[in-house]
Order: C-alpha cells, then sequence, then structure tokens
C-alpha cells in the first residue's frame, strides 16, 4: 500500500487549502450562522474541486474532506461528492451518470444523503419512467437545505435518487408553492399535499439540516436493479458500497477537524503563560496535545487506508467500519483535549476552536457511534465475510 498522493491529489488538495483557508474564515462563518456558504460553494465549483473528486477517487476526496475539515467550512462539498459524485459514477447506468454527472460537476446539482435504519423508507412501484414511489420520514439530513436531491435506501436496502425541486418547495417559473395547475386550463387550482416536505433542523453542527418526509414521492433507482419493493442482492450490495464510502469521506471531514482544533490549541498554548511560562512548557498539556496527535493521525491513516481499498475495488468494508470507529471514539476525544487546553476560552461559544468542537461531536454522531459500529464489524466477522 502507497498512501502517498499523486500529483493531481497533491495538487486539488493544495488548491482547496488555499480556497478554504481564503473563504472559510471565522468572521465568515460567524455571519453565516447555520446556513452554508453560497459564496465558498461558487469558489469551489470555479475551481473544478468537485470535477477533480472523480479523476482523484475516494483518497482524493479524503484529502479535500480534510481541508474543508480543518476549516470547519459550512458547504455540502463532502456529502455531494459522496453521495452524489462518487455513487453515480461508480453505480449508476450509463443513462444515469450521461444526465447527472455534468451537474455534479460544476455544482449546480447537489446530492446528499439520508440513511436511516433499513426499512424507514417504503418504496413501490408506479413512479414516472419506470420508477418507484417512495414514502417514509427522516428525522434529519445533513444539507438538505442545500440539496436538490437526496440519496436514501428503501426497506430492501436499495438506493433511490429523489429530487428536491420543486416538490420541497422550490416551485418552478411561473408557479405558486404548494398549489398544482387544472389539466384543463392550466390555471392554478387547490393546494396539493407535497410529496416532498422538508423542514429546517438545526443540529450540533450548522450543516443546513432538515427533516425529510416523502409522501409517495417519485424516485429513481441507482443503477440498475430490479423492481421497486422486490429484494435483490444488487441493490443491498450498491448501499454497503456508498455507506462504506460515505464513512470514508467523513472520517477524513473528521481527521480535518481534528487537526484544525489541534493547531489552535498548540497556537494559544505557545503564546498564553501562566506563572511566567508558556502552557506548552508544561509536561501535562504536551502530553494531553500528544494523545490527541496520535489520535488525530489514527483517523488520517485509516481513512486513508480505506479509501486507497476502495478505489481500487478491493473488500473494505471492515476498513470502513474501522476509521468510522476511530473517526467516533477519537474524534470526540481530540475536539474535547482541544477544547480543554483552551482553558476558560474553550468554554466560549463564540470562540473558533468551539466550532471544532460542535463538528466534531456531531460527526461523532453520524452514520454510527462507536458502540454501534463495533457490533456492526463484530458481526461482519462472525459471518466471516470477505472484507
Amino acid at each position: 500500500m502507497d498512501f502517498t498522493p499523486t500529483q493531481e491529489q497533491a495538487a486539488a488538495q493544495g488548491l482547496a487549502a488555499r480556497i478554504f483557508g481564503d473563504l472559510a474564515t471565522h468572521e465568515r462563518l460567524a455571519a453565516a450562522g447555520g446556513d452554508s456558504d453560497p459564496e465558498l460553494w461558487k469558489a469551489l465549483c470555479a475551481a473544478g474541486l468537485l470535477e477533480a473528486v472523480e479523476e482523484t477517487g475516494l483518497l482524493g476526496l479524503v484529502l479535500l474532506a480534510e481541508e474543508q475539515g480543518r476549516t470547519t467550512a459550512q458547504v455540502p462539498f463532502t456529502a455531494s461528492a459522496v453521495y452524489g459524485l462518487l455513487a453515480v459514477a461508480r453505480h449508476g447506468t450509463d443513462e444515469q451518470r450521461a444526465r447527472l454527472l455534468p451537474g455534479l460537476r460544476d455544482g449546480t446539482t447537489v446530492v446528499t444523503g439520508a440513511f436511516p435504519d433499513t426499512g424507514r423508507i417504503r418504496a413501490e412501484a408506479g413512479g414516472p419512467g419506470g420508477g418507484g414511489l417512495l414514502t417514509g420520514t427522516v428525522d434529519w439530513v445533513p444539507w438538505l437545505r442545500d440539496a436538490t436531491h437526496v440519496l436514501l435506501p428503501d426497506q430492501d436496502a436499495a438506493l433511490w435518487l429523489v429530487p428536491l425541486s420543486p416538490a420541497a418547495g422550490r416551485a418552478p417559473s411561473g408557479a405558486v408553492p404548494g398549489t398544482s395547475p387544472s389539466p384543463e386550463t392550466g390555471a392554478a387550482s387547490e393546494p396539493a399535499p407535497p410529496a416532498v416536505t422538508v423542514t429546517p433542523v438545526e443540529l450540533t453542527a450548522p450543516w443546513a439540516a432538515g427533516r425529510l418526509v416523502l409522501d409517495g414521492a417519485p424516485g429513481e433507482r441507482l443503477g440498475a436493479g430490479g423492481a421497486a419493493g422486490a429484494a435483490d442482492a444488487a441493490g443491498a450490495a450498491v448501499r454497503a458500497s456508498v455507506l462504506a464510502a460515505a464513512r470514508i469521506a467523513f472520517a477524513g471531514l473528521q481527521a480535518g477537524v481534528c487537526a484544525g482544533s489541534l493547531a489552535r490549541a498548540v497556537a494559544h498554548t505557545t503564546v498564553r503563560e501562566q506563572f511566567g511560562r508558556p502552557l506548552a512548557t508544561r509536561q501535562a498539556v504536551q502530553l494531553r496535545a500528544a494523545d490527541a496527535y496520535m489520535d488525530t493521525e489514527a483517523i488520517r491513516v485509516t481513512a486513508y487506508e480505506a479509501a486507497w481499498r476502495h478505489d481500487r475495488s478491493l473488500p473494505a468494508q471492515e476498513h470502513a467500519l474501522t476509521v468510522a470507529w476511530w473517526a467516533s471514539e477519537a474524534g470526540k476525544r481530540v475536539v474535547h483535549a482541544g477544547q480543554h487546553l483552551h482553558g476558560g476560552m474553550g468554554a466560549d461559544l463564540d470562540h473558533p476552536v468551539h466550532r471544532h468542537f460542535l463538528w466534531g461531536r456531531q460527526l461523532d454522531a453520524y452514520l454510527g457511534r462507536g458502540t454501534e459500529l463495533l457490533a456492526e464489524l463484530g458481526d461482519l466477522l462472525a459471518k466471516g465475510e470477505p472484507s
């Protein structure tokens, strides 16, 4: 295994670091509140970084996600890249790739993922173009308020891509939200129940999240597969692959969050003095920072290994669960240490390090907590399935 970034991956990471560093400043993040930064999103898309993910693979995305996490940049970059660009490129049909990838590359199409326990979304046949009709509720979905589509599993673990516009309140030009045109006159008739409802939800981290309610929403199955409501092994395999990729990508995001928190702690303890000496000269501070550094590196190296295997189509499910465990357990240790090393300042809600704390705790709860991941990994090992 060789995790050394290629020339293309290193160039993309350097460009991402520069853009995130220039635009995801503390002042801009504070002004954005719980919303995303549209100017930063435009800059990332104009620089071709989403398109670069398709060329550099999941390992390239992990490197870029690190830079997003380092600055806690409020854009759906990692989510749309893994749930949209990489998922469609790897598992979509030829027609889906030709239709969806151009918008995913330039950022006009934004995909997020809703991965609750299998069974909370029910798919039935009868959708337009041979697609399905989906019904169910997901309590919170990250970046849902920014998305044009959401990717989610049905009761049989098949993945469906559901468009959110105009059903989620984004009415087409000339239409009135909440009304449907009369088939005879084209005039607005009585309000029709929406097939897709998005309600804003505030999470621990400012991820522009929403509550998703589907009521017979039309969707298309990702990749070729059976009819809606018919279980098949291919659909479950696609779900497992996308979920593994998402866990790896968001672990890369957590590695960046931890690195950013630790960098702030090091800068603070170097200049902050106690009894005439910098805090960084105290052995207890050094040991706490060293433990945080080792935890951060453990997240990073396991993410690199899992992404490397995924890009080469090697079994990587165990590795995805391993890095997700590190991101959950070690990640929260690091952001707690970063806040602790700031002393009283770390408890200030307006201090930059507190944002890293919020992101670290949110990522701890996303796509499985530590004990849940260990149980899933144990089940996988007990079955003796190659991974």
